[in-house]
């Protein structure tokens, strides 16, 4: 049995994804900062017969980020699926002109040195399988630079190049890297947004192995 490594856990597509990979017979490691918040999912999962596991850490502190993935694949098993998808803080969103060289500390350490330390700590894993998926999530900004919020802009467009590195340099080893583009707000009645449909889509970039990215739906014009 392997792992489903999932950073950035929360109620809404981090469940719904959690569930969908536990339902393909996955264990599922959840990995977030609220503690309180895991035991709640885990117990959620646990109702729908996934076998779960919360581990507490923080994206921008990258010792914490690299004992959780060590650890869950040590309870769990091998992870073959990494997600990243942590929920940007506010502050990260800044107009472009009031954006200084220090604003841009966090939001890089948390959309590129985050994934970075995630996948360095699956990876060796990964290939002794001769098998993996790491799945990027995030928002338009990264393919369509806001200046409303900078911060994200230039850490999503870092993260989104990183990816692409990985998807062409891990492909003869059968590990794909894929990113999925979500332009919108994640609702429960979004017809392509919604965070069930988005989990189907998850799974199908895992399952189909397709393409590097993909688009929840059509960008706004």
């Amino acid at each position: 049995m392997t792992t489903f490594a999932l950073v950035g856990a929360g109620p809404g597509l981090g469940l719904a994804t959690a569930r969908r990979f536990g339902a393909a017979g996955h264990t599922v490691a959840l990995i977030a900062r609220d503690a309180e918040k895991l035991n709640g999912l885990t117990a959620t999962l646990a109702r729908d017969d996934v076998q779960a596991r919360g581990y507490t850490a923080d994206v921008l502190d990258i010792e914490s980020l690299t004992a959780a993935l060590y650890a869950a694949a040590a309870d769990l098993g091998t992870v073959e699926i990494l997600q990243y998808s942590p929920v940007p803080r506010a502050d990260f969103m800044k107009q472009v002109l009031d954006t200084s060289a220090d604003d841009l500390d966090a939001p890089l350490a948390f959309s590129v040195k985050g994934p970075v330390t995630a996948v360095n700590a699956v990876l060796p894993g990964m290939r002794e399988l001769g098998r993996g998926t790491l799945l990027f999530v995030n928002g338009s900004s990264a393919v369509r630079p806001n200046p409303k919020v900078a911060g994200t802009s230039i850490a999503f467009a870092a993260e989104s190049a990183y990816a692409r590195m990985l998807h062409d340099t891990l492909a003869p080893e059968y590990i794909h890297a894929a990113q999925l583009i979500i332009p919108g707000a994640i609702r429960p009645d979004a017809e392509h947004s919604s965070p069930d449909v988005l989990a189907e889509r998850l799974y199908d970039l895992h399952a189909k192995r397709e393409g590097f990215r993909h688009y929840a739906e059509p960008l706004p014009d």
